[in-house]
């Protein structure tokens, strides 16, 4: 599956969310994705799979449980294959920023 079908996904985005933050248990996972999105356990474990499947998250057995990480390789490729695109972007993003600076500046000029 390509990265783009992977992060295509809201459920799926929303685990790797919870992944950068710390590693989680799959039931811990399993109640926030539930909570959130109203699927069941199966499909929540369908979504692991994917993650595990396409090299987004690892997993470890300790005991009963099953700890996922997200492992930040495949996001590294997505975030190089956007790198081509930025050129687009920045320049805006460094307009915006000047602007928004200019604004703020005659704010406290006016005493507002």
């Amino acid at each position: 599956m390509h990265a783009f079908d992977v992060l295509g996904d809201p459920v799926r985005r929303r685990i790797l969310e919870l992944l950068a933050g710390a590693e989680h248990s799959s039931g811990d996972v399993v109640s926030v994705v539930q909570a959130e999105f109203g699927i069941t356990q199966s499909a929540v474990s369908q979504h692991l799979k994917v993650l595990r499947e396409s090299g987004f998250a690892t997993v470890r057995v300790e005991g009963p449980r099953r700890l996922y990480a997200l492992d930040p390789a495949p996001l590294q490729e997505v975030d190089a294959w956007l790198d081509g695109f930025r050129a687009f972007w920045v320049p805006r993003l460094e307009a915006l920023a000047t602007e928004v600076a200019r604004g703020k500046k005659a704010r406290r000029e006016r005493g507002d």
